[in-house]
């Protein structure tokens, strides 16, 4: 007889018997000598590890962030989403003894958590909660039950699996649990505990500030060497840069130009440093970009992502023609689903290319993606980030260092188990992190705050703000202490204007935020379709490396011969909104005389053309790049413009009355301050690519120190963010965000509800339930091929609904009853017990090595949620999205009088509000 059977003879027994007869067998085996007062979880060591938990052991102790996503070397033969077995749901399916566990996702070095051995063993509390929460129990069972409830989510079950959301519930909870665990210890030892344990987010957050500083020092000071070493070198030190070779100055002795050193007379030839330079452009992009292709990732068809590094010209995946027909529903069976997602190529990305905003964004809202903040990421893209940078292109370090502080904030999260193994408690820090990662390349702490708060953070309570603050200040001070710039300040750049701006200048500056609204729409406009043309080209597409040399080789071609182009963004934008000082009789400086500012205007519309060209052909390629900066570049080029056209026509219409406190015969500078319009619009620029608005607001103001020029800054700011969210509402991140299909809600942006929960409901399908009605005992090959049918529907982090008589009464997630399944020794002989409602369960797993031979694993009680979050059909969309956003649930199960009618999934809501979004969109264009 098979194991299962033996074990649960009793089953029938038990359906036949008096209530009072199993209350009393119930109260036997939970209240016994054998029962521990506090349930904990017990790791018996008795049974031979199996091969899947043997395989769990390797995965962690060898493997790290090097391994390949798809394959880790003793996991070739594991089961991937590439080769699903061809076991359909309804299929019968034997299991072969000796094969390794098959994971429900990719057997990768990034499933990084604690092994899966003898959680199962905790199992007992969970029945001892159900069995007691049956009916009327005698005092002595609670404070049993007081701690049963504890321990249910004091286990280490729980884990995630890649391309999954958090369950922030269960974080949430478990975490509540730890805490009051720790204060129930009232003597010295507890209180040294529970302080330290206070203070462990202090410590980290600090410590990721401090790192976080000395990472933006060491990538500051190589690059800028780097970047100068593409014109000449320093014969007093290679290793110092031209400013600081000269004490501060543009040219010295000291400092010799390629040209000068290769040739024998000794003359600086422009032929000879344009080679030089042209060749310094190519080669340091190419060596970042092998270097970022070296975290080249393959994810399966199975997996509906599009874009992990900035590609806005990959290939969106749509709703098929018959999910349109059926309302959205998912009425497609998982095989011809899996079928289809087998015919599409599998989506290839580098986790070290682009700026990652987008993706710490989606990250930091409960999405599951392994190894996008691992060691080796860190390594690779901070390397590929000096060389990038340094190369010329039109691209900044700004937005890779959210990136890179974000992976310094994860891997310091291991120092302490408190947010090591809580997915919950570990994105607080990550917000800081992120946060900290501004401040650093800004100079801006409160800026970096409020960045974290505006644009990337999802939950962000108050004590995380103040955490992320403190973060940020550790940050700017351990900065301040190295002095990366020789300056003795911590700010990309500093500027100051001594002269008030005119009140007949208002409408310059609401029109020259109008302008940067117009230009950062235009270039999330122009960004796409290059994407959607040039990067699509086959040998483009095959080979990334290629587009970066094209890129690189037009960069050095065209950027050497005019200035503004050629120096470094950060310079560039310092020279723009700085104020002048002195006014030269020429058309090639930025403080020119009234003659000489048309001279300049055609300059700087060069500089412009070149510089918007380029930052819309540099935008996606295969090296670590930041858009902040050139954005601001780009649009301070256009403020500049704006500010000198205005200079011109206040001085030479001076007589007028609006122009009045201007002065004809005075310098150009005394009447207007072309620096502030180029700040105005490179601030308004930034908004129309990002939408960031406070945080640039703030920003702007500490670059400046200055209170009197931050209501031009504010006022571009607003007009720019209405006006590029009339022309393209979606910022660049919101677009890569939206190109893919993550289970992200936006909780910033509410859409207009006008249906119920149960117009997106699925019907109820057998293969999505497990009925108990006639028998709890389930065929194990039954619930496998379930669960295989959610995997094929890309559900990985779904659940099955357990039901009784039409009667929810539980849910298993996917994750559980896999895991749950793969401890069984017989899968094709054994019954599981799925009954939520089972007075023997109790108790009844193994305390020790002689109970070990009672234990049996095909009891599934422990992994069953005996109270699911359950919506009525009629409940209204709005409810519906609530629970989603503020309770962070993976799925709702919904009820129609009371009775089972269906699950809805995350994603299956996500997908109805982006066809709500799209068909509100057709709506208003028509």
């Amino acid at each position: 007889m098979p194991k299962s059977m033996q074990s649960y003879r009793s089953v029938d027994d038990y359906d036949a018997a008096d209530d009072y007869a199993a209350e009393q067998r119930e109260r036997d085996d939970t209240i016994s000598s054998a029962t521990p007062t506090s349930p904990t979880a017990t790791f018996s060591a008795l049974r031979q590890a199996r091969a899947s938990e043997t395989d769990l052991t390797r995965s962690r102790e060898s493997v790290n962030e090097r391994t390949s996503l798809l394959g880790a070397p003793h996991l070739r033969g594991a089961r991937s989403f590439k080769s699903l077995p061809a076991t359909t749901p309804g299929t019968p399916h034997t299991p072969r003894p000796g094969l390794t566990r098959h994971d429900s996702q990719l057997p990768t070095s990034s499933r990084m958590r604690p092994s899966r051995r003898g959680s199962s063993t905790v199992g007992h509390t969970f029945s001892q909660r159900l069995v007691n929460a049956l009916g009327e129990r005698g005092a002595g069972l609670e404070q049993s039950m007081h701690s049963t409830r504890a321990s249910l989510f004091q286990d280490n079950r729980v884990w995630y699996d890649q391309f999954t959301s958090t369950d922030w519930v269960h974080d949430n909870i478990a975490d509540a649990y730890r805490v009051k665990a720790l204060r129930s210890r009232k003597d010295i030892r507890g209180r040294i505990a529970a302080w330290f344990d206070g203070a462990q987010g202090w410590i980290l957050v600090a410590l990721i500030g401090v790192l976080t500083a000395v990472c933006a020092y060491f990538v500051n000071t190589t690059e800028t060497t780097l970047f100068d070493l593409k014109q000449g070198y320093c014969t007093t030190g290679w290793n110092k840069c031209r400013k600081a070779c000269c004490d501060g100055a543009s040219q010295c002795d000291d400092w010799i130009h390629w040209s000068e050193a290769v040739r024998t007379d000794k003359l600086d030839v422009v032929q000879a440093q344009f080679g030089f330079f042209v060749l310094s452009v190519v080669l340091l992009s190419m060596a970042s970009c092998l270097l970022t292709l070296t975290t080249k990732t393959v994810i399966p068809s199975a997996i509906s992502l599009s874009t992990l590094d900035e590609n806005l010209g990959a290939e969106v995946r749509r709703l098929s023609e018959q999910d349109d027909e059926d309302g959205g529903k998912g009425t497609i069976s998982p095989a011809s689903r899996f079928q289809e997602a087998q015919t599409r190529p599998p989506m290839v990305y580098y986790s070290a290319a682009g700026s990652g905003v987008a993706e710490v964004k989606v990250i930091l809202s409960g999405f599951v993606l392994h190894g996008y903040l691992g060691v080796r990421t860190l390594l690779i893209k901070t390397l590929a980030l000096i060389l990038s940078v340094a190369s010329g292109l039109s691209l900044g370090k700004e937005g890779p260092y959210v990136h890179i502080a974000t992976c310094i904030g994860n891997i310091a999260c291991r120092i302490f188990s408190k947010y090591s193994s809580n997915d919950g408690k570990r994105r607080e820090i990550l917000s800081a992190s992120a946060a900290s990662g501004v401040a650093v390349a800004f100079g801006a702490p409160i800026g970096g705050v409020l960045f974290s708060l505006e644009e990337v953070s999802y939950y962000f309570p108050s004590k995380t703000l103040f955490r992320t603050f403190f973060c940020c200040i550790a940050a700017a001070l351990s900065l301040k202490f190295l002095d990366p710039y020789g300056t003795k300040k911590i700010v990309l750049f500093e500027v100051r204007y001594h002269l008030d701006w005119k009140f007949f200048e208002l409408a310059s500056f609401v029109f020259t935020g109008a302008v940067g609204g117009v230009l950062g729409a235009l270039f999330i406009k122009a960004s796409r379709i290059w994407a959607r043309t040039f990067r699509r080209i086959p040998m483009i597409k095959k080979h990334p490396l290629l587009e970066v040399f094209l890129v690189a080789l037009v960069t050095g071609l065209i950027s050497f011969w005019n200035r503004y182009t050629k120096l470094p963004v950060t310079e560039l934008l310092f020279e723009l909104a700085s104020p002048c000082d002195t006014y030269m009789d020429s058309g090639d400086g930025l403080c020119p005389t009234v003659e000489h500012i048309p001279s300049v205007l055609r300059v700087l519309f060069f500089a412009f053309v070149i510089k918007a060209g380029l930052t819309v052909v540099t935008f996606g390629i295969k090296v670590p790049a930041g858009i902040y900066v050139p954005s601001m570049v780009v649009g301070g080029l256009a403020g500049r413009f704006i500010g000198h056209t205005v200079q011109l026509f206040a001085l030479r219409f001076s007589h007028l009355g609006v122009f009045g406190e201007c002065d004809a015969n005075g310098p150009p500078g005394s009447c207007v301050v072309p620096g502030v319009y180029a700040l105005v619009a490179a601030g308004a620029t930034m908004t129309g690519v990002t939408r960031l608005t406070i945080t640039l607001a703030v920003i702007l103001f500490e670059l400046t120190g200055s209170l009197d020029h931050v209501m031009p800054f504010s006022l571009g700011i607003l007009v720019s963010k209405w006006v590029a969210d009339a022309i393209e509402p979606l910022s660049i991140y919101d677009l890569l965000t939206d190109m893919n299909s993550y289970p992200f809600l936006d909780n910033k942006v509410r859409p207009i509800f006008t249906s119920e929960l149960g117009d997106i409901t699925p019907g109820k399908r057998q293969d999505h339930i497990i009925d108990i009605s006639e028998d709890s005992l389930i065929p194990a090959v039954e619930l496998r091929d379930k669960q295989r049918g959610l995997q094929m529907l890309g559900e990985l982090d779904g659940g099955l609904s357990i039901i009784k008589h039409g009667i929810l009464v539980g849910l298993i997630p996917a994750p559980d009853l896999e895991f749950a399944l793969d401890k069984l020794e017989n899968e094709e002989n054994t019954l599981c017990l799925m009954s939520p409602r089972v007075d023997w369960a109790a108790g009844r797993e193994p305390q020790d090595e002689e109970e070990e031979s009672t234990y049996d694993p095909s009891d599934f009680t422990p992994y069953i949620d005996p109270a699911p979050v359950a919506l009525d059909v009629h409940s209204p969309m709005d409810l519906v999205y609530e629970c989603f956003v503020k309770l962070g649930l993976r799925y709702i199960c919904v009820l129609r009088d009371g009775k089972y009618a269906g699950l809805v999934h995350k994603k299956t809501f996500v997908k109805y509000v982006k066809q709500l979004e799209l068909h509100e969109k057709k709506t208003h264009t028509i």
